[in-house]
């Protein structure tokens, strides 16, 4: 947990980074998604990836004659769909991992226009590692329990877990984008908090 509060962060002890008004926050992953480090060439490198093994799996079953690509694609799509089903789950997920590193005040905030939806904890200082746990958990867990289905299905189902996966995935590139934040500043030893009243996060360096 990390040993400041808000009021400690002051200067000249602390120099102000950034203030993400939450209503910004798309423009702000997006140049986040911009930079050239290892975030970014994990989380494309990732979609590629599984992109090219969904490809080949798919074709290797047609060309068996096990199933039809519109077959594969339906199931596919089922996953596809039930994600959006996934997307409080994903945010509970954040304010658990919140609560793991310290954080007693959790809230959630959305915007349906915009389509971002996010957990806060409220005036909570989190370090670097403590934000990164925040960041990775709905990731992790999701990405764990997609690849249980998949080994726990047969046949037709097992597309279900692949279409589920991906696009959650996709659905992360805001959390990637966050990483991709840390990342570039990595140098730095970072400190930030979620204004509830503001509707902004806050960081801070030291």
């Amino acid at each position: 947990m990390s040993k400041y509060k808000v009021n400690d962060l002051k200067e000249p002890e602390f120099v102000l980074m950034d203030k993400l008004k939450h209503s910004d926050l798309f423009p702000f992953i997006k140049k986040a998604h911009q930079k050239r480090n290892l975030v970014f060439y994990f989380f494309n490198s990732i979609n590629l990836l599984f992109g090219i093994v969904l490809l080949t799996l798919m074709l290797k079953e047609v060309v068996k004659g096990d199933f039809r690509f519109s077959e594969e694609f339906t199931y596919f799509s089922y996953g596809l769909i039930s994600t959006f089903a996934l997307i409080p789950l994903h945010e509970y997920i954040h304010a658990l991992a919140y609560k793991f590193v310290g954080a007693t005040n959790t809230s959630y905030a959305m915007n349906l226009r915009k389509f971002y939806f996010m957990a806060m904890a409220d005036k909570f200082v989190a370090d670097s590692k403590e934000f990164r746990i925040v960041i990775l958990a709905p990731f992790v867990s999701i990405s764990i329990v997609c690849l249980i289905l998949y080994v726990s299905f047969s046949g037709i189902w097992k597309f279900y877990p692949i279409g589920l996966f991906f696009t959650h995935t996709l659905f992360c590139s805001g959390d990637f984008g966050l990483l991709s934040y840390l990342e570039s500043n990595k140098s730095k030893e970072i400190y930030t908090y979620d204004d509830k009243a503001s509707g902004e996060s806050v960081s801070y360096t030291h």
